[in-house]
C-alpha cells in the first residue's frame, strides 16, 4: 500500500496549543518501541528503504517503508507477528526480520537489487526507538458521505543507539496521515495546523535520523539537484511536465529546507536550498501558462526567502572561506562576527517563516494533484517549449544588448564634451528600454536596467539573473527537445550556459566582496586589503564573463 503523510517539526513556544488540540478526550496514547535494522554499512538506508519491527500497544508489527514521490508518499508493507514468537526471540536476543514475507508484495521490486538470503544473514539492529504516540482521528465535517479521515500523530521520546545506549537523540514531531478520502482534505488540515503553530515540513525519516545517530552526524548531507529524477516524457501535457519540474525542484529544497529547520548552519544546505528556490523561481516564471493552477501569491513568497538565505550565505561565506582565504596571501585579519550577528534574519528564521511553509504545502499539493483535470491536459508540452526557450533567449540577449548601449555611450560621454549629444545618446539607450519592455510586455518579468546607474553588480544582476533562467529552463526542458543526431549540440549548449553562469556568478560575488571590504575598511583599516585585492581581480573576472557570455549569445540553440 502507499502511506501519504505529512510531517512536521514543532516548536517549542508552540508545543502547549498544540498539545491541548492533540490530546483531547477522543484521542489515544500508545507506547511505540521500535527495533530498526540494516547492514553494518546501512545499505538499506542508501536504497531509501526502512525496515523496523516494532511493537504497537499489545502487538507486534514488522514493517518496510520504500520507495514513493520522495515527498510525502512512500511504499509500505506492514506484517502482525506472532507476539509469543517475538517475546522468545526478545528474551534470547534473537530477534530479526523474516524478509521472506515481502516476496510477490509491492515493495518487492524496491528490494530487487538485493539478495534476500545474503541481505538476512548480514542484517543487524543499530537502533531503537522509544516513542509516546498521541493519534486523533480528524473527519472532515464538510462532508457528507465523511469519506475523508485523517490521523494526525503526536510522537515524543527518543532514537537510541543499538550498542551503547548513552548515544540518544530527542524525537518530538507531529504528522498528518491520510487514512481514505480526498487528498485535498489532508493538505487543508496541515495547513490548518501549520499556520497556527508555526509548524516546519521535514523529510526527515526516524530511519534517517536512527542512522545519523550511529555515524555521529547530527544531519543528512546536504542535497543538489538531480535531474535524472525528472519523470517526463515526450508525450508529457503541459501540466503534467511543470508538476514533474516542481517536484524535481522540492526533491532539493526539502531535505536542505528540514536539515536548516532543524537546526543546521552549514554553508552547503543553506548553499544548495537557495539553488533549488532559483530553479523552482525560474520553473514557475517561465512554465507559468502550462498550467492554470499555478498560485501567482508563491512567486512572490519564494522570491523574499531567496533574497534573505541568499544575504546571509554570501556573507556568512565571506566570513568562513574567503577571509581564511585571504590571511594565507598575506591579509591581516577582519573579524566579521559582528555583520554576521546585525543580520536579522537568519535562513532558519527566513525558512521557518509560516508564509514560506504555506507555499511549500500548496507546491507539494500541487505536484500530487492530477494533471489530467486541467483544460490543457490535452496540450502537448513539447509543442510549447521551444517558444519558451526562444523568449528566454531572446531576453538575455535584450539586456545583454542594453548592457553594452550602455557602456558604449559612456564611453562616448568621456569624449564627447557636447551636453546636446550627451543627451542624445541617453535618450537613445532609454528607446531601447522601452522596446525591451514592449517585447517582453507580455510576461512582464524583465525588470527595468537604469542605464544612468554605474554600478556594475545591478548590471550583472540583471543579466545574471536572466542567464540562470535561462540555464534551468534548458535543463528542464532538454530531454525532451533533443534528438539523437544533436545531442553533442545539447551539451555543448548547457556546457557553454554552464560555463557562463559561472563567471557572471564569479564577478557578481567578486563586486559584493569588494564593496564589503570597502565598507568595513571605514571602521577597520586591516579591510583595506581585501578591498584592493577585489578590484584587482575585477577587470579580469569581466572579461572572462563578457567571453563566455559571448559564446552564449552567438552559439547555435539546441531547440
Amino acid at each position: 500500500m502507499q502511506e501519504i503523510e505529512l510531517k512536521f517539526l514543532v516548536p517549542e513556544s508552540r508545543l502547549k496549543g498544540l498539545l491541548r488540540q492533540a490530546q483531547v478526550k477522543s484521542s489515544e496514547v500508545t507506547q511505540l518501541a521500535a527495533h530498526y535494522y540494516d547492514t553494518p554499512d546501512q545499505q538499506l538506508a542508501q536504497a531509501g528503504i526502512g525496515l523496523r519491527i516494532r511493537k504497537e500497544g499489545d502487538a507486534w508489527v514488522q514493517t518496510i517503508k520504500a520507495g514513493g514521490d520522495g515527498i510525502a508518499a512512500r511504499l509500505e508493507h506492514n506484517a502482525p507477528l506472532d507476539n509469543e514468537q517475538v517475546q522468545a526471540m526478545l528474551d534470547s536476543n534473537t530477534l530479526m526480520p523474516d524478509l521472506s514475507i515481502y516476496k510477490n508484495t509491492s515493495v518487492a521490486p524496491a528490494l530487487a537489487e538485493f539478495k534476500l538470503k545474503k541481505l538476512a544473514k548480514n542484517l543487524t539492529r543499530l537502533y531503537v526507538t522509544d516513542v509516546e504516540r498521541t493519534t486523533r482521528l480528524l473527519v472532515d465535517e464538510s462532508d457528507d458521505e465523511a469519506n475523508n479521515h485523517i490521523e494526525m500523530a503526536y510522537d515524543c521520546g527518543e532514537i537510541i543507539h543499538g550498542n551503547d545506549d548513552s548515544q540518544r537523540d530527542a524525537i518530538q514531531e507531529i504528522e498528518f496521515e491520510l487514512i481514505s478520502g480526498d487528498i485535498d482534505f489532508l493538505f487543508a488540515t496541515a495547513k490548518t495546523w501549520c499556520k497556527r503553530y508555526k509548524l516546519c515540513l521535514s523529510t526527515v525519516t526516524k530511519a534517517e535520523r536512527g542512522g545519523l545517530l550511529i555515524t555521529g552526524q547530527h544531519h543528512s548531507p546536504a542535497v543538489s539537484a538531480d535531474l535524472d529524477q525528472l519523470t517526463i516524457n515526450k508525450d508529457s501535457s503541459m501540466p503534467a511536465f511543470i508538476r514533474a519540474v516542481v517536484h524535481n525542484c522540492l526533491l532539493q529544497i526539502l531535505p536542505n529546507s528540514s536539515a536548516i529547520v532543524a537546526g543546521s548552519e552549514d554553508d552547503d544546505h543553506i548553499l544548495q536550498l537557495y539553488i533549488g528556490i532559483a530553479r523552482l523561481q525560474a520553473a514557475l516564471q517561465a512554465f507559468a501558462s502550462y498550467s492554470d493552477e499555478i498560485n501567482p501569491d508563491w512567486l512572490p513568497i519564494i522570491k523574499q526567502t531567496a533574497a534573505l538565505i541568499n544575504d546571509y550565505q554570501k556573507l556568512a561565506y565571506l566570513a568562513s572561506d574567503i577571509e581564511p582565504d585571504l590571511q594565507q596571501h598575506g591579509a591581516p585579519i577582519v573579524d566579521w562576527t559582528a555583520d554576521i550577528d546585525t543580520l536579522k534574519i537568519t535562513p532558519k528564521d527566513a525558512v521557518g517563516a509560516n508564509d514560506f511553509q504555506l507555499t511549500l504545502l500548496e507546491l507539494i499539493a500541487f505536484t500530487m494533484s492530477d494533471p489530467s483535470l486541467e483544460p490543457q491536459a490535452d496540450k502537448p508540452v513539447i509543442d510549447k517549449l521551444a517558444k519558451t526557450l526562444s523568449k528566454q533567449y531572446a531576453k538575455l540577449g535584450k539586456v545583454a544588448q542594453i548592457i553594452e548601449s550602455k557602456k558604449a555611450t559612456d564611453s562616448d560621454s568621456i569624449t564627447v564634451e557636447n551636453n546636446d549629444l550627451k543627451n542624445d545618446e541617453s535618450r537613445s539607450v532609454d528607446s531601447e528600454i522601452t522596446d525591451l519592455e514592449n517585447v517582453n510586455s507580455e510576461s512582464d518579468d524583465i525588470e527595468k536596467i537604469d542605464t544612468d546607474d554605474k554600478d556594475a553588480e545591478q548590471a550583472m544582476h540583471k543579466l545574471h539573473q536572466q542567464l540562470t533562467a535561462l540555464l534551468y529552463i534548458s535543463e528542464f526542458a532538454a530531454p525532451l527537445l533533443e534528438k539523437k543526431k544533436s545531442k553533442k549540440k545539447t551539451k555543448r549548449w548547457l556546457k557553454r550556459l554552464v560555463k557562463a553562469q559561472t563567471a557572471l556568478n564569479h564577478y557578481r560575488n567578486h563586486i559584493m566582496y569588494q564593496q564589503r571590504y570597502q565598507l568595513k575598511s571605514e571602521t577597520d583599516s586591516n579591510a583595506l586589503y581585501g578591498a584592493g585585492w577585489f578590484a584587482a581581480m575585477l577587470t579580469r573576472d569581466h572579461k572572462r564573463s563578457e567571453k563566455r557570455l559571448a559564446k552564449v549569445i552567438d552559439s547555435s540553440i539546441f531547440w
